[in-house]
């Protein structure tokens, strides 16, 4: 089926507003979510690999904001913006409803939302293709796992994350067609991404049906799920920033989302006044989505498991394997 995403370039091409920005009102900020910079997974991506790399590659102070509740977004956001802050980065798509109304009370302004879309002459909206990089862990799950069933437990019920599930799921059953995928969601409020203990909880029952790799997508809910794989013997599957550091040896691999680099790309095109506003989606091709070999994981990973995992990442990128997406219709039936 026909991807819902064209190609960045395509898309931008359908965005004509250009807003330059002068050099010496150049301030830019980040708001995060309530998870804060430290939560080892999408905050921290942005904060280490976006924020703390610019700054030491361009010696400009980029404002840190970070909300102590849900209410507080659309007041930071708004004091930022009237403090003269601009570019504002602001971190995941619970920042789409305060974002519409701030964007349009300060337009003179200029924002950048990851993982969100907010169609405003003033707003650069960055997606990913979180199914390709799903994909290619999904595959090298199933190239490892010696009892050919894996799992997967998501944090908030949303089509975001159904999407890293499905695309899971397609990259298993590429390599091994009969394999089981048990999945399982944390919950459907935002505390779904802060509760390690349920985390825990549902890898278990996964491991106790028989998987031995999860994969997890939950936000600070997949601390309690690595720490269930440390435990029981297990592997584990980190997301959005490299997290093989956190149990090596335990860790198969990560699936990592670019935000840092989308973060720090969105800095300098402000600061050389080439910000244009509307969406980008960054998948393997673009470089936003990929898997982490590093130290911590590389004795788990054979030169084969490797090879192999490089000729499906070449297929999808020159278009032979088409990975379906789940937010074309809001289901998973490739």
């Amino acid at each position: 089926m026909k991807n819902i995403f064209t190609t960045s370039a395509t898309i931008a091409s359908l965005f004509c507003c250009s807003l330059a920005v002068n050099a010496a009102t150049y301030k830019p900020a980040v708001a995060y979510d309530s998870a804060g910079m430290f939560d080892k997974s999408f905050g921290q991506a942005v904060h280490e690999n976006g924020v703390t790399k610019y700054v030491k590659e361009t010696g400009v102070k980029v404002r840190e904001f970070v909300p102590s509740s849900d209410a507080q977004r659309e007041q930071g956001l708004d004091r930022l913006a009237r403090k003269g802050y601009s570019p504002i980065v602001v971190v995941g798509f619970m920042y789409a409803s305060p974002l519409q109304k701030i964007a349009a009370k300060y337009p003179d302004s200029q924002f950048v939302i990851l993982d969100g879309v907010v169609d405003l002459p003033n707003v650069k909206s960055i997606l990913f293709k979180e199914q390709e990089g799903a994909f290619l862990v999904g595959a090298v799950a199933a190239m490892k796992t010696k009892t050919h069933k894996v799992g997967f437990v998501g944090g908030m019920d949303i089509p975001l994350i159904r999407r890293f599930v499905c695309g899971y799921e397609q990259g298993v059953k590429f390599v091994d067609k009969n394999a089981d995928v048990f999945q399982n969601m944390t919950g459907s409020t935002n505390a779904a991404w802060a509760d390690p203990a349920r985390g825990s909880e549902l890898a278990k029952s996964q491991f106790t049906k028989g998987a031995d790799i999860v994969f997890a997508a939950a936000g600070g809910t997949g601390i309690g799920v690595y720490q269930a794989a440390k435990d029981e013997g297990k592997f584990a599957i980190g997301v959005d920033s490299n997290q093989n550091y956190i149990h090596p040896g335990v860790m198969l691999t990560s699936m990592v989302k670019r935000v840092g680099l989308a973060t720090s790309m969105a800095f300098k095109a402000a600061e050389k006044g080439e910000f244009v506003s509307g969406m980008q989606v960054l998948g393997l091709k673009e470089g936003g989505v990929d898997w982490a070999l590093d130290e911590n994981n590389r004795s788990l990973i054979t030169p084969e498991i490797e090879k192999s995992v490089a000729g499906i990442k070449a297929k999808i990128v020159s278009g032979e394997i088409k990975v379906y997406d789940y937010m074309a219709n809001n289901n998973c039936n490739y």
